[in-house]
C-alpha cells in the first residue's frame, strides 16, 4: 500500500548513516521519495551498473546511488554538527524545525 508518509528529512539536508554497509557515512540529500519512504544521497549506497550502448548513451560500467530507507537517515544539524532529531514549531503561520540538540532553527524554515 502506497500512502504519502509525512517527512522529517527534506533535499538539501546533510544526514549520516545509520545501518548497512555504509553506517557512519555522511552525504547530502538529493531527492526524497515520499511515497516510498526512501532517499536518494550523494556518494551512499553506490552500486555498479553495466548499460548496453543506446543511441543516447554510450554501453560500460556506471556508477548509480540507489535510494535508502529514510528509517535508516538521521538528520545532521549544521550549528552543532552532530545527528538529532528534529522537533516542529509553528509561529505565525511559519513551520520550522528545530534541533534537539541544540534548539537552533533547522536551516529552511517552511510555510504551513
Amino acid at each position: 500500500m502506497n500512502v504519502a508518509v509525512k517527512q522529517r528529512l527534506a533535499a538539501g539536508d546533510t544526514v549520516v548513516v545509520l545501518s548497512g554497509k555504509d553506517k557512519g557515512k555522511r552525504g547530502k540529500i538529493k531527492v526524497v521519495f515520499s511515497r516510498a519512504g526512501k532517499a536518494e544521497v550523494e556518494g551512499i549506497n553506490v552500486v555498479k551498473r553495466h548499460t548496453k550502448a543506446t543511441p543516447k548513451a554510450k554501453a560500460g560500467i556506471l556508477d548509480k546511488e540507489l535510494p535508502l530507507p529514510v528509517s535508516k537517515l538521521m538528520y545532521v544539524c549544521p550549528k552543532c554538527n552532530k545527528p538529532a532529531k528534529l522537533a516542529h514549531r509553528d509561529t505565525a503561520g511559519v513551520h520550522e524545525r528545530i534541533c534537539r540538540r541544540c534548539g537552533e532553527p533547522a536551516d529552511r524554515p517552511v510555510k504551513a
